[in-house]
C-alpha cells in the first residue's frame, strides 16, 4: 500500500491544539480592508475553531499531525 500523505493546503491552514481541537483563521481579511470597520477587522484577526461537523474531515487531511 502507498504511504498516506498530509494534505499540504490543510497543513498551512490548520493548527492542532494539545486538547485535540483544530484552530483556523477567519475568512475575509485578505482584501477590501478599507471598506471594513475597525471592529470588524479586529474580530477577523482572531482565530476560530473548526466546527464539529468538519473535524473528522480535517483530521483525515492532517494524517501525521499530533495534538
Amino acid at each position: 500500500m502507498p504511504k498516506m500523505k498530509t494534505h499540504k493546503g490543510s497543513q498551512k491552514r490548520f493548527k492542532l491544539n494539545k486538547n485535540g481541537k483544530i484552530k483556523r483563521s477567519c475568512a475575509g481579511m485578505n482584501h477590501n480592508a478599507s471598506s471594513k470597520t475597525k471592529k470588524q477587522k479586529k474580530h477577523l484577526q482572531k482565530g476560530a475553531y473548526v466546527d464539529k461537523e468538519n473535524i473528522k474531515t480535517v483530521k483525515q487531511m492532517l494524517v501525521y499531525k499530533k495534538g
